[in-house]
């Protein structure tokens, strides 16, 4: 287990974007932490989803901090435009940017700075920055997409970051997105991760408060 608190950040992708609003508050009443914003160019990701102008108008909604999450070809040159609405800014170790200029530059807006990895990159990608961040994102799934299934071996890097974590005495977040339900849940937080980004699973359940709860390891 992690031993950090478990954060509960609901993906506002798998909302009801017709009444982003109502989505917002009803979530946040249910107990989560975080809400997990993600940005994708149609470029870096084979999708669109949403730019500043949402994320701002969530922001306004929402009373707990969100974590946007760039999955875009430039994040060093488009994250000042979300910094003033959000607390974490992650971008991808694979984007075509200078990583840790980019991480620094996030530091220095203000926000905490994110490093994401896909499922096919190997983890030594992302190892010489862990001392440059303030949270890895362990992609569970390949990222583009809402409503994939969760893919095991992600777990041997959620496992690394977690020893090198403690080796070095490091405190950043181990997140983990896709494909998290109670089950899984589970296998991640056993391995480290303390962030839980779940998307269909909060916002399409009945009782997302029971979800939320069940999420954390509360029966």
């Amino acid at each position: 287990m992690s031993s950090k608190p478990i954060i509960i950040a609901p993906s506002v992708f798998a909302c009801d974007f017709s009444r982003i609003g109502e989505e917002i508050t009803r979530i946040e009443k249910a107990g989560a932490d975080w809400f997990h914003v993600d940005i994708m160019d149609g470029h870096f990701v084979d999708n669109f989803t949403m730019g500043p102008a949402v994320t701002e108008a969530i922001y306004k909604v929402a009373t707990v901090p969100l974590d946007v999450h760039l999955m875009i070809e430039r994040p060093d040159h488009f994250f000042p435009r979300f910094q003033p609405f959000v607390r974490n800014v992650t971008f991808h170790v694979e984007a075509p940017c200078d990583t840790k200029a980019t991480a620094r530059a996030i530091r220095d807006s203000g926000c905490t700075a994110g490093l994401a990895i896909s499922p096919p990159t190997p983890f030594e990608k992302v190892e010489p920055f862990l001392d440059q961040i303030d949270l890895l994102l362990v992609m569970t799934v390949n990222p583009g997409f809402g409503g994939q299934a969760f893919i095991p071996e992600t777990m041997e890097k959620v496992k690394a970051a977690k020893k090198i974590r403690e080796q070095q005495g490091l405190d950043f977040h181990i997140e983990v997105d896709g494909g998290i339900r109670p089950d899984t849940a589970r296998v991640a937080t056993e391995a480290g991760a303390n962030v839980l980004v779940a998307g269909t699973a909060i916002f399409q359940s009945q009782d997302p408060v029971k979800e939320i709860a069940e999420l954390r390891g509360r029966e």
